[in-house]
Formats: C-alpha cells, structure tokens, sequence
C-alpha cells in the first residue's frame, strides 16, 4: 500500500511539477532555431512565480465564478493526472475512478469551466476568443472521443492502463493501418490544444488568439493558475499521444526502479518536442477560418481509424 502511494503522488508531483519545463524547452529550442536568444527553459517557472506575487484585479462586472474558475480548472487536469497513465504504466490509487471516456469528459469538463469564467468578465476581447473557441471545439472534442472509442474497440477495453499494456505486449498492433490514424488524428488535435503553428500562434493576439482570449482579463493569482493549467493540459494530452499511441515501451513499474520513468518520460517529450518545432518552424500559421478545416481533417481520421476498428476487427 506504501509502494502504491508512493506511486501515485510521483505520477501527480511529476505531472504538476514537470508540466511547464517542457513548454520551456520548446520555447528555448524554437529560439535557437529562429537564431534569436530567447527565454530560459525555467521561464514558464518565473512566470508563474511573479504572477502569483502580483495582485489580482476583478472587473466590477464579475461574479464568484471568474474567480473560483481557475481552481475547478486546475482541480480538473489534476483528476485527469491521477487517471492516465502519463507516467506510471500500472493502475495507481485512483485509476478506478475513471476511464478513457471519463478523461475525454472532464477535458471538456475543465475547458467548460474556464469559458464560462471567462465569459464572466464581460470583457469583448475574451468574448471573441470564446466565441472562436466554441466554434472550433466542437470538432476537437469529438475527435477526442471518437479516438478513444475505436481504441477502446480495438482493445476490449476503455481502461488506459489496459490499453498501454495491451500495445506494448502487441507490437504489430502499432503498425497496423487502424493505429496510424489514430495517431494522425491525436496528434492534429495535440497540436491544435497546445496552441501551436499552424492552428494558433502566441504572437499574434488579436488576429488569431483563441486559447488565449481566455487569459486577457485575469491577472494575478488566477493568471498564474490559468496559465499552469494550460502547461498541465499540454503535458496529459502529449503523454497519452507518446504513451498511448507513439511510444508506448519504456515505462516501469516495479518500486524503486519506476523513478527510471522520469529520464524515460523526458526524452519520450523532446522526442515529440523536436516533431513539433519542424512543424512550428516550416509552416506558416493558417488563416482562422481555415482552422475548422484542419480539425474536420482530425475528425475524419478518427471516423476512419473508428469504421476501419470494425471492418479489420
């Protein structure tokens, strides 16, 4: 029982403490390439520390759900940590208490949460990166299921720990036809909740913000939150991308060696980090309406990998 709770609070702390290093290290190695400077990989680190010492302002207009949102939020992804297997291979404390499908919705659950916060402030600029969000979302949080679904055809069973042991102790399964669409189709929705080129970009605000529009009227406190809340959703969705669907060997379970996961863990993340930056350093960002586009392709992948799991099954 000790082991076990040992096991789950590394997977946790990991999953909280790890999550904005590798938005650093992105952002640090996009830098090089782009032969500028850049931010240090603890960047999102100091960040996160001076929001949290600065005051948080409220609009007049707000009610208790502006603030009190960032915490569900955080709350949420913190649920989700403790339900996939993102670092350990093996069901941890409470595992029980959710599978694929629960993760999908308490996804949607946590981006519900912050939209309706947001949408509090009455700001007109959050509205509009709302209103895009909302538009797009549709396709992202279908797709999102609908993977989960087929791979829970594929393996008899919607338990992600099942899953990960079922892939790594069936290896031709990861190249078979119906699993590489389900990578393509994860992978384009990884990009799209990440905010990466050529669905968002960080430098262009106004003109293509949509994540980041729920960000422009917190401050303070609720921003660092807000903004830890995002690294943590990145973290979840790439690992279960490189756990799940990429790289699945690799993991260990037995105590103490399971603290091997965390070398293992890093360099599964530069491996996806080094496939984004190609991606976010040879395109060019797509115009926003083109947007939808890109995530019905995502959504069709995941129809296709979902007919294809019942034709071959």
């Amino acid at each position: 029982m000790i082991h076990l709770v040992v096991e789950t609070l590394s997977q946790y702390l990991f999953v909280i403490l790890a999550s904005p290093l590798f938005a650093g290290i992105f952002e640090r190695l996009k830098a090089i390439i782009e032969s500028r400077h850049g931010p240090s990989i603890f960047q999102p680190y100091y960040d996160i520390f001076k929001l949290l010492k600065k005051e948080t302002l409220i609009s007049f207009k707000s009610t208790r759900l502006f603030i009190v949102a960032p915490y569900i939020a955080f709350g949420i992804y913190s649920l989700i940590a403790l339900i996939i297997p993102v670092f350990m291979s093996r069901p941890i404390i409470f595992t029980a208490s959710g599978d694929f499908f629960a993760g999908a919705i308490l996804f949607s659950a946590a981006a519900f949460v912050k939209i309706a916060g947001t949408m509090d402030s009455g700001s007109n600029f959050s509205s509009l990166g709302i209103s895009r969000i909302l538009s797009f979302n549709f396709f992202s949080e279908g797709t999102l299921i609908t993977v989960f679904f087929a791979v829970a055809l594929i393996t008899g069973t919607n338990n992600p720990y099942v899953t990960n042991n079922y892939l790594i102790s069936h290896p031709l399964s990861n190249l078979s036809l119906v699993h590489i669409f389900a990578i393509f189709a994860f992978f384009m929705i990884f990009i799209y909740e990440s905010g990466r080129i050529p669905t968002q970009s960080e430098g262009l605000q106004e003109m293509g913000m949509i994540d980041s529009g729920i960000d422009y009227e917190y401050s303070g406190k609720l921003l660092a939150v807000n903004k830890w809340s995002s690294y943590i959703k990145q973290y979840l969705l790439g690992s279960v991308l490189l756990n799940v669907f990429l790289i699945p060997w690799g993991i260990t379970n037995t105590f103490p060696d399971f603290l091997l996961n965390i070398p293992v863990m890093f360099l599964k993340w530069m491996f996806l980090i080094i496939i984004v930056l190609i991606i976010d350093t040879t395109m060019a960002k797509l115009r926003l309406f083109k947007v939808v586009d890109f995530l019905a392709v995502a959504f069709i992948f995941s129809i296709l990998f979902l007919i294809l799991t019942e034709v071959i099954g």
